[in-house]
């Protein structure tokens, strides 16, 4: 099985107040394939599990998968547009592969995803910096966009699909720690964030057979894995219907009030906690506007459904988020924070996204935000300042007007607050015994584990004797702002 090399870390740097690159490669693996594979992966854990599904079509048409781009036939990026510093970081490898290009002029190299769907023109015609552009859904077609480029033309695709959803394609498991893996249950976004470029990049809302989910969890549980997360853009609007999840026929039921067999995202996690109660469910992520009383109750019958929910915020001021078209109020939002703390008690973990120095903001709004974080009380953030993007609504309607400065004091406030509220929960769990998924190896330590509660958090302890994958109790005695610290108990 195939490992991974994490090579930085998705988490914000409070001293310079910007996101580090997770990069995500696969090993070296030879079975004696004629052609090598190289594949980065950079942004969300959509991107990741779609790097699973490109792999698993290369490898069967002929390709083994190797840690080293200058040993490579082919290159391939799986891009992110969501932040400028992304889209830069992607644009300075290619510099990188395309220097050995110039040595080895047989590579062919490749850009996937949202930065494909956006850039597709300057990258083939203006800069001629890639030989493939592939958008999300066109991975299918990876191989014959190779052979195009190897002719000496140029291999591009960026259709996007109604109903593509890959559900048929057993992905490679690049996040091979053998304990936790990703499962895609729909693709796309049909919300219109005012800042945000995936509905143009990934396309509209379309969910999977939930009955191949319910599979491939069945799959990664026999083969050792013992948590899954299932992703989507908006998994709280997952929806299928027998019927092949056409939508105009479902309308044609409900107009003459017939009965309707729709799966919904409540249904499909009982669905998939039914696998086995050894098997953790997570999923991510969950719009505000959309997750409902029925999701939590599903969470709080079954064990395994984990407790923990990434709720991204953006802003705790009703007017930004008007503006952001995130489609509901301050109010409402703490209406759904008091409904998860009501069903599912306080500990549940929750997380969140949060935008400092959006257009127009004024510093009483920004003061909102930090309200907000005090009243949720996350246990953790991901957190950026805005970076406007070309095509998104907010570039064309709203002028980007908070000078940089701006963005950056109020981001770290946001951080500092954050930081704060973090040790404050963690805090909370000093003395109390967890259940923990051992996940492996601590970075700190050969003589440590670490895996994760419940809740999400990370749990470090002593290795004794131990093994991963494994289930332990763990009686925590110490904390930082991102870690709990503990014991093993019988």
């Amino acid at each position: 099985m195939e490992e991974i090399l994490i090579k930085d870390i998705d988490i914000i740097d409070p001293k310079v107040n910007e996101t580090a690159q997770m990069v995500i490669t696969s090993k070296e693996e030879d079975t004696g394939k004629r052609k090598k594979l190289y594949i980065e992966s950079y942004g969300c854990q959509m991107n990741f599990a779609d790097s699973e599904v490109v792999t698993s079509i290369m490898q069967s048409n002929g390709y083994d998968t190797t840690s080293s781009f200058e040993n490579a036939d082919v290159v391939l990026l799986n891009t992110c547009s969501i932040r400028d510093k992304a889209e830069q970081t992607v644009r300075n490898r290619l510099g990188q592969f395309n220097n050995i290009k110039k040595r080895k002029p047989e590579m062919t190299i490749g850009v996937l995803g949202c930065m494909a769907e956006r850039l597709k023109e300057k990258f083939l015609e203006e800069e001629k910096i890639v030989d493939i552009v592939a958008g999300p859904d066109a991975y299918r077609d990876l191989p014959q966009l190779v052979l195009s480029a190897e002719g000496g033309e140029k291999g591009v695709n960026t259709f996007l699909s109604r109903e593509e959803t890959y559900a048929d394609i057993a992905p490679v498991r690049l996040n091979s720690n053998g304990v936790t893996a990703f499962i895609s249950i729909m693709r796309g976004c049909d919300n219109m964030c005012s800042f945000c470029v995936v509905p143009f990049t990934r396309g509209r809302e379309r969910s999977r057979d939930p009955y191949s989910i319910v599979n491939e969890a069945k799959d990664l549980f026999e083969k050792g894995y013992r948590e899954v997360t299932l992703l989507g853009q908006n998994v709280d609007s997952y929806k299928w219907s027998p019927e092949e999840n056409n939508k105009s026929w479902l309308e044609k039921k409900e107009r003459k009030g017939e009965s309707i067999q729709v799966i919904n995202f409540a249904n499909l996690i009982e669905m998939v906690a039914q696998v086995s109660p050894e098997l953790r469910i997570r999923f991510s992520t969950s719009h505000p506007k959309d997750i409902t009383d029925e999701v939590l109750y599903a969470m709080k019958k079954y064990d395994n459904l984990c407790k923990y929910i990434h709720l991204p915020a953006q802003s705790g001021n009703t007017r930004v988020l008007e503006l952001m078209n995130r489609t509901y109020s301050r109010e409402w939002y703490i209406n759904r924070v008091d409904a998860i703390r009501k069903i599912l008690g306080e500990e549940c973990g929750i997380s969140s996204d949060m935008i400092a120095g959006f257009c127009s903001e004024t510093e009483e709004e920004h003061q909102d935000t930090l309200t907000l974080m005090d009243y949720v009380k996350y246990d953790f953030s991901y957190m950026f300042y805005y970076s406007e993007r070309p095509g998104t609504l907010a570039a064309k309607k709203y002028e980007d007007d908070i000078p940089l400065a701006t963005k950056k004091k109020r981001l770290q406030e946001i951080i500092d607050k954050q930081q704060e509220i973090s040790l404050e929960r963690n805090r909370l769990d000093i003395g109390k015994i967890h259940e923990v998924l051992i996940e492996g190896t601590s970075k700190r330590s050969d003589e440590q584990l670490q895996g994760r509660n419940t809740a999400n958090k990370v749990v470090i302890f002593p290795r004794g004797n131990q093994q991963k994958g494994a289930y332990v109790k763990v009686k925590v005695n110490d904390c930082t702002a991102a870690t709990l610290f503990g014991e093993v108990v019988s």
